[in-house]
C-alpha cells in the first residue's frame, strides 16, 4: 500500500514547503505527510540559497519521513531522493536530465550545464536519534527562461524550456510520490551500497571517461559514491579524495 502522499496539505501561498513540513512534523505529522504550494515567498535550496518560485508554474513539494535512520545516515536520502527526481523529470521528456553531486537534476554537458531541479533534505533530531527527516524537492516545470531573473536565466531551465510542453505541478507531484516511495524504501533497507549504481548510472559515472571537476580550486575526475555517500575525486596528481559536503564544481574536461 502507497505511503507517501497518503496525506497531502496543499497551500495557495507559503514562505517554503519546507518550514510547512517541519512545523507538521513537530506538530506529530504522519510517515508519508507531503506539503504543496502554489507559491513560495522565501523558497530556498541547499546552504540557504534562494529558490526562484514564481506563483503556479513550478513544483514546491516537501514530505515528512520518519525513517528508521541514524542522523549519521540521512544525507543519503539526498541520494536516493536525486534518482527518483531525475526518472520523473526524463519521463517528463528531459531524457537529457542527470545528476550532479550531491543535490541538483540538470541539463547539458559538463562545465555548462543548467539546472532544472533541486532536493534539501533537513532533519529533527531527538538526542541521538532521527525524529523526522524533512525532503523538499523543488522542480521547474513551465518556468521560461525569459521569465526568470537576468542572473538565473544563464544557469537555469524547466521542462517546458527543454521538453517544449509540460506536466501540470500537480500531475508531476503524483509521479514524484509514486517513483519516489520505492527509491526510499531502497536506501532505508540496504543504505548507499542500495541505490550507489542507479545514482552514478544518472551522473554518468562510470560510462567512458569520468567528468572533470574542481574542488577547493584544484582540478579531479569524480569517480562514483564511496559507502557513505560521500563523492570520490582522483585529483589531479594521483591522489583520490573524498568529498562530503560542499560544493563540486563541474568543468570542461
Amino acid at each position: 500500500m502507497a505511503w507517501l502522499g497518503g496525506h497531502r496539505v496543499h497551500l495557495a501561498r507559503c514562505e517554503s514547503t519546507n518550514d510547512e513540513a517541519l512545523r507538521l512534523a513537530r506538530d506529530g505529522a504522519a510517515h508519508g505527510t507531503v506539503v504543496t504550494a502554489d507559491e513560495q515567498t522565501r523558497g530556498r535550496g541547499r546552504a540557504g540559497r534562494r529558490w526562484h518560485s514564481p506563483p503556479g508554474r513550478d513544483l514546491y513539494w516537501s514530505a515528512v519521513l520518519r525513517p528508521a535512520l541514524a542522523p549519521a545516515a540521512v544525507p543519503g536520502v539526498t541520494l536516493a531522493a536525486g534518482v527518483a527526481v531525475c526518472d520523473v523529470v526524463r519521463a517528463a521528456g528531459v531524457g537529457a536530465a542527470r545528476l550532479k553531486w550531491p543535490n541538483d537534476v540538470v541539463v547539458g554537458p559538463h562545465g555548462a550545464h543548467r539546472k532544472l531541479a533541486g532536493i534539501l533534505t533537513e532533519m529533527i533530531t531527538r538526542g541521538a536519534t532521527t525524529d523526522a527527516v524533512i525532503l523538499g524537492v523543488g522542480i521547474d516545470v513551465a518556468t521560461r527562461r525569459a521569465e526568470l531573473p537576468a542572473e538565473l536565466a544563464a544557469i537555469a531551465t524547466s521542462i517546458a524550456e527543454e521538453a517544449g510542453a509540460a506536466p501540470t505541478p500537480a500531475a508531476l507531484a503524483d509521479a514524484l510520490c509514486a517513483e519516489l516511495e520505492g527509491w526510499l524504501e531502497r536506501y532505508v533497507a540496504g543504505g548507499v551500497a542500495a541505490i550507489a549504481g542507479a545514482w552514478q548510472d544518472r551522473a554518468g559515472l562510470g560510462a567512458g571517461d569520468p567528468p572533470a571537476v574542481e574542488i577547493g580550486g584544484r582540478t579531479g575526475w569524480a569517480l562514483g559514491l564511496d559507502h557513505d555517500g560521500a563523492l570520490r575525486v582522483a585529483l589531479d596528481g594521483g591522489e583520490v579524495t573524498r568529498v562530503v559536503a560542499g560544493d563540486v564544481v563541474e568543468r570542461t574536461p
